[in-house]
This record gives structure tokens, C-alpha cells and sequence, in this order.
């Protein structure tokens, strides 16, 4: 038995993301989609699958970018690789198969954040053993892509999972049903102005930065066509109060975006659009919820504690993954990047700062 390995064209997307959706360990950002998304922020997409004897075994979608100024590359693949670990020799197959195009690329390191629990040991040593260094920054919830997660198996059916949710929540779902809200699960390309408003009225209570218009009207009609993204909005009299952006491949659904306008928030509209979507899901063949993001070592005096409580709620498993590992290629140039890269950002964030400063 062999592996053979190469890059995808568009005439095999269909391939590429039948194998994403079917892997226990696919991931909606692995899709060629998030890639063609990405490529609208700057991205260069680059997917490989490996196949042994013919069937597909592995994959992976690495997004490539330029550094400025040492003319230079980073390779990311999000939530990537997607294959089976315990496969002997496929990973260190891909991972050579994705050496020989950072050489050709000029990129300096392979950054990886897996959809894998810490506690796995077997990604654990295969890290180890092909060189990973942990890119850990000590922001978890800030991350590239979320380190804790709360994720709820929806396998049993609604009165089980219901009966498992926090009292406070089952309360606040009924309640925002009596209040009257209606709930969109179908919303438009034309919805997403309304629910762009209500997130830019969410990122400013809760003092988030937000992506521009354009990126949702990119994501939408990107995602929505092969049914990956859904728009679901909360109603009230005739007023959409909040919105939430649902990811879904395979058996697996994850809550992205959500936003709440400050107008009747004692309807609790936040706890009935989650119920709604998790019962959407499950229609739809999902066995898997995850709620995204939340901050880990958490205490109640910490700011985004309503979060955390909020998403608590609904009884997910409360998961730590292993997060982000780089392998790199270039090491002179890594220690380069690695030392510029914070002074970079530094910069960034105080022209925000500034910029913010002046509107007020």
C-alpha cells in the first residue's frame, strides 16, 4: 500500500470537500470554501489531499500569506490537518508533501490549531515526534481559532437535551417564547444589513472589533450556496432583535457570529435563536454543537464571565484543545518573524486605538 499526494483544481472540489465533510475530524474551515472566503481577505489557498491506492486519506487546506517586508511566507492551515493520526506513515507523508511546497513557497513555518482535545495522546506524540513547537501565546479565547470550546452532543432527542440544559436557561427559552419572538431560520442576502447593525450595536456594548460589511457579504455568498452558512434572525413585532450565523458540514454545526440589539433584551432572544439552531441542526444530521469560543481559567470577576455562563448553560462538554503548533522551515527567519510580529501588531492596535479615540 502507497500514498500519493496532490494539489487540488477546481474541477476536483467536489472531491476535496466530500472527504472534508465524511472525516471525524473535518472541519467547515478545511472546506475549499473557507479558502475561496480567505482569499477575499488577502489568502492564498492551497489544498492537498493524499490518497492511498486511490482513496482519499488526508487532506489538508493551508493558507498561504506574505510577510512584509522580509518577503517571505506563513503557511496556515485552520482547524487542519484532516486525517486519521493512527494511520501509520500518513502523517509524515502530508506533512513532507507540505514541506516541498514551502520550499517552493518560500514560507517559513506551517501554523496548525486542530480540531483535537489537549488530552488526545496520540496527536500529542505525532506532534512531538515531527518536530511541532507549541505557538502558545497565553490568550487562549484570543487566539487564531478559539483553545476552549463548550460542545454538546445532540444525539438524544429535544426533551433530553432540554431537560439537561441550567434551569435559568430553560427558563429564559420559554420565556422568550411567551414574550413573542419568532425566529428566522432561513435568512437572506438581504437580511444582512439588519443583522450587520445589530452586530455593530453588539461590538460596541460589548467593545469588540467588528468585520467589515463586505466579509459577511463575502462569507454569505461563499458559504450559504453548498449550505455551510445559515442566517438565522430573532423577531419581534415586526423588529429583527438579534441574529446568529450557523457553520454546518457533515454531522458537525458551529454557532460563528452572534449579535443582540439593545432593544428588548428582556426577552432573552440570545437563549431561543440557540435553541432553535441546535434543533435545526439536529434535523439536519448534526450530532455535534459547539458553541465556540470562551475564555479558559476563568472567574466570575472576569468581563466576559456572562459569556461563559450564558454558553454554560446548555450543558456542553467544556473542552480544551490542543491548540496552536508551528513547524518551521526557515529558523533564522521564524526567530525574525517571531520578533517583529508583536511589534507589528503593538502598532496596529494603538492606530485602532487612536483611530477611536477621534470619532468619540
Amino acid at each position: 500500500m502507497s500514498f500519493q499526494a496532490r494539489l487540488m483544481d477546481i474541477s476536483e472540489k467536489e472531491k476535496f470537500n466530500k472527504f472534508i465533510e465524511s472525516s471525524p475530524k473535518g472541519h467547515v474551515l478545511q472546506t475549499w470554501e473557507w479558502g475561496d472566503l480567505k482569499a477575499k481577505t488577502g489568502w492564498i489557498p492551497l489544498r492537498l489531499l493524499v490518497e492511498q491506492d486511490g482513496v482519499p486519506a488526508g487532506a489538508i487546506s493551508i493558507l498561504k500569506r506574505r510577510i512584509p517586508v522580509l518577503n517571505k511566507y506563513i503557511f496556515y492551515a485552520p482547524r487542519g490537518p484532516v486525517l486519521d493520526i493512527s494511520v501509520p506513515g500518513l502523517f509524515s507523508f502530508l506533512l513532507a508533501e507540505v514541506k516541498k511546497l514551502a520550499q517552493k513557497h518560500q514560507a517559513i513555518f506551517l501554523k496548525v490549531d486542530p480540531d483535537v482535545p489537549a488530552e488526545n495522546t496520540l496527536w500529542q506524540e505525532a506532534f512531538k515526534r515531527e518536530g511541532f513547537r507549541s505557538a502558545e501565546t497565553g490568550e487562549g479565547f484570543d487566539g487564531v481559532q478559539p483553545k476552549f470550546v463548550f460542545r454538546l452532543d445532540i444525539s438524544p432527542d429535544e426533551e433530553e437535551l432540554m431537560a439537561n440544559f441550567h434551569q435559568k436557561t430553560r427558563y429564559n427559552i420559554r420565556l422568550s417564547a411567551r414574550k413573542g419572538v419568532q425566529i428566522i431560520d432561513h435568512g437572506t442576502k438581504e437580511d444582512l444589513p439588519v443583522f450587520y447593525e445589530v452586530l455593530k450595536e453588539t461590538c460596541a456594548r460589548d467593545q469588540f472589533l467588528v468585520r467589515s460589511y463586505q466579509y459577511f457579504e463575502d462569507l454569505f455568498e461563499i458559504l450559504s450556496p453548498p449550505g455551510y452558512a445559515r442566517l438565522f434572525l430573532a423577531k419581534l413585532d415586526d423588529q429583527i432583535i438579534a441574529g446568529t450565523i450557523l457553520l454546518k458540514i457533515g454531522d458537525k454545526a458551529w454557532y460563528l457570529y452572534g449579535a443582540s440589539s439593545n432593544a428588548a433584551r428582556n426577552t432573552m432572544p440570545n437563549y431561543l435563536i440557540q435553541w432553535e439552531m441546535i434543533k435545526w441542526s439536529k434535523a439536519q444530521g448534526s450530532n455535534l454543537y459547539d458553541f465556540r469560543g470562551v475564555p479558559g481559567n476563568l472567574t466570575e470577576d472576569n468581563p466576559l464571565y456572562g459569556l461563559f455562563r450564558f454558553k454554560k448553560g446548555f450543558n456542553g462538554e467544556y473542552t480544551e484543545f490542543m491548540g496552536e503548533y508551528d513547524l518551521v522551515y526557515q529558523p533564522f527567519f521564524y526567530w525574525l518573524y517571531q520578533t517583529m510580529e508583536p511589534v507589528y501588531y503593538k502598532g496596529v492596535r494603538k492606530i485602532i486605538a487612536l483611530k477611536k479615540k477621534l470619532k468619540k
